[in-house]
């Protein structure tokens, strides 16, 4: 009921934590018990290609990387309807969360994809219900509480991966 763009999202979400959950199920799984670890690892073991992306399988620094993203315009999606008014227009936050975030990654014909699927979005107080966590003003209220983890893991994410220079694997 959110939409095609969502179930497109959903999907490539599992995709990539089912490539996580592979790595922390692998020979290598002490390597993939925290985020820190893993990039120590992959780096040292000459795993990520920070050139141009290779034949080789996804590295979990590269699948943590698209994941990222995605959090991001999770991050600023939410925001906007936490903070949003009652008759703003959920596609309208979706489109511009979706702008300054995984906008600069996708390919034109990807963005005006993605920029139509937002048209079929409900309004915001609809979505809000269909989150299905009570009323519009108590999916706000629930949106406050979890927001701030989701800025938490964002920032530990932004952080590790500057410092090795990551953000902007192929």
């Amino acid at each position: 009921s959110l939409g095609a763009i969502f179930s497109f999202v959903s999907k490539d979400a599992v995709a990539k934590v089912q490539i996580m959950e592979n790595y922390c199920r692998g020979e290598q799984r002490e390597k993939y018990v925290s985020l820190q670890s893993m990039v120590e690892y992959e780096l040292a073991s000459g795993l990520v290609d920070v050139q141009k992306r290779s034949g080789r399988p996804d590295s979990g620094c590269r699948t943590v990387l698209r994941l990222h993203r995605a959090l991001r315009w999770l991050q600023l999606f939410l925001e906007g309807l936490r903070t949003g008014q009652e008759d703003s227009r959920t596609s309208v936050i979706c489109t511009d969360s979706y702008n300054a975030s995984l906008a600069t990654y996708h390919p034109w014909v990807v963005r005006k994809a993605a920029t139509v699927a937002f048209c079929t979005l409900p309004p915001r107080n609809a979505f809000l219900e269909i989150m299905n966590v009570g009323t519009p003003e108590e999916a706000v209220a629930m949106l406050g509480e979890a927001l701030p983890y989701i800025c938490d893991v964002y920032g530990i994410t932004q952080e590790l991966f500057a410092q090795h220079k990551l953000l902007d694997l192929p």
